[in-house]
Formats: C-alpha cells, structure tokens, sequence
C-alpha cells in the first residue's frame, strides 16, 4: 500500500521496513499493520487536533503533570505555543502511560518506542495470526465471561495501585488475545489522586466492562468492585495482590456538619488562647 505521510519518517530511519495494511483508524488515530525485520507490528499515528473529533476536556487533563514550567504556563494561557505543547502532551500521555503499566505487570501491548510522533507497538493476535478481535466482537462461555471479568478487575487495580485510571475502558478497547484479555487505547488516562473525576471515571471504567460481560455472566452485574477497590484506594490499603470480594456497603451516615464545624472552631479559640498566653510571656520577660 501506499505508505502513510506520517510513517515515512520511520522507513527513512529504518525503524520500520514496509506498511502492510491499515488496521483502524478511529477518534483519535490511525493505526497500522507494519513489518520491522521479521517482526509485524503496529503503528499508531495520531491525528492533529484539527483532524480530531474527541475534543479534549478538562477532566481529563486535570492532574497530569507538565514536564516544565514554561510549557506549563504557556498551556494555561493557551498561546499558540501552549496550544503546541499540549499536543505534544497529549500525544506523550499513552506513550508514558504504556511504559509504566508495562512495568507495573498490567496486560498492555509491548511498546517498541515512540518516533516522530508515532507510537509502535505490539500487534495483539489471535491464535491463527490474525489481529485480536475486540471484547465486544466475541461469543463467551459464562465460565470464560467469569474469568476475564476477575483478569480485568485485577488489571484495573493494578493501574490504580500506579496511580492510573483508564478514564474510556469499555469492551471497545480491550482485546481478546489467546492468553486473555489485552487493554489498549490510553490517550485519555487520568491521575488517579490528581483528578477530581476519578471515581466517577474508576466506576465508569468497571461498571462498563461489568456490564459487558454480564451478558454471558448475569450474576456479575450484582458486584460493586469498583466501589470496593476505590474504598482501599482511599484509605492507602490498596495492593496490586489485594483480595477483593465484590461487596461493598456505602456509608450512609448523615455527615455531623455542625458537630464537625464546632470542633474546628474549639480548636481555633483554644490556638488563640495559647497564641496570647505566649505573647504575655514574652512580654512579662
């Protein structure tokens, strides 16, 4: 085929050899079917954002760090050399997020390097070769249903144990590969402490694939992990290896506003009294 623009850069500096075919092209990129040596991988081009429909929004950039001050600045007063950055940062938010939940054990495809703008990475197959359908492309048994729910909830705890959360999880980016469930499409992620969002996003991400799989599996869609898991997350007894039970009860307890706002204001009285009684010390010495 007739080889991209934004991938002849990469044939010019030998990191690919051929253009094979496209595999998708969606919202956010284009991605390829691609041969290095004798390896067949993909390529990942991500569209400008001109050419994007999935408008960035602020609860998904709220908490991601911005590796300088000037860039950061230049960001929030959207110059044109902010608006420049940010898509830098965007396009460099997968790239990162794969490499770290690579590290972090989770089931992502194998990142090979990120050149002119372009991410290469894992082909995810099926067992005959050809590229891995998605979750919602396939028949399961109840039994296979139960455990690709139990393999993704670990992997989603996983993130969140790095401090990630998917923010787009459903059963349109995950793949079905021969050893299990494959996570893919990260352009969206979130800080797990850092965004005010996250729960709600944490939920999203699990009740969709809870929900999904509940079609071969009805007794799932009776769980609350999601719930659970950002319960720990919170009180910092989270571990990638935690056991989780699928029940959760919400604390339903009227919170003692009153009570509460009488305390901090006994406190504050009580600093000022020692602020004073200290100040008349230093003035009787």
């Amino acid at each position: 085929m007739k080889t991209p623009p934004g991938l002849q850069a990469l044939i010019d500096d030998g990191v690919i050899d051929e253009v094979m075919r496209p595999l998708k092209s969606g919202k956010e990129a284009a991605v390829y079917v691609v041969r290095a040596g004798d390896d067949v991988r993909c390529a990942k081009v991500y569209k400008d954002m001109a050419q994007r429909s999935f408008q960035q929004r602020v609860q998904y950039q709220e908490g991601r760090k911005v590796r300088g001050s000037r860039e950061a600045r230049a960001i929030g007063k959207a110059s044109k050399y902010g608006r420049r950055q940010q898509e830098t940062a965007w396009k460099n938010t997968e790239v990162d997020a794969l490499y770290q939940l690579r590290d972090a054990g989770v089931r992502v495809p194998e990142p090979y390097g990120y050149y002119h703008g372009v991410l290469v990475m894992e082909l995810v197959t099926d067992a005959d070769g050809h590229s891995a359908p998605r979750l919602g492309e396939v028949e399961l048994a109840p039994e296979q249903a139960r455990g690709f729910h139990r393999f993704l909830v670990r992997h989603v705890v996983k993130m969140l144990c790095v401090g990630l959360i998917h923010g787009d999880l459903s059963e349109y980016n995950v793949l079905v590969a021969p050893d299990g469930p494959v996570i893919i499409d990260f352009p969206q992620v979130v800080s797990a402490a850092g965004n005010n969002a996250a729960r709600a996003m944490l939920l999203r991400d699990v009740n969709n694939i809870t929900a999904s799989l509940g079609r071969w599996a009805p007794e799932l869609l009776d769980t609350w992990y999601a719930e659970e898991m950002w319960a720990l997350f919170e009180a910092g007894a989270l571990h990638p290896d935690s056991e989780l039970t699928g029940e959760f009860v919400a604390d339903d307890r009227v919170a003692d506003v009153d009570g509460v706002r009488h305390a901090i204001n006994n406190a504050r009285e009580e600093a000022l009294i020692r602020q004073q009684g200290r100040e008349a010390a230093a003035e009787a010495d």
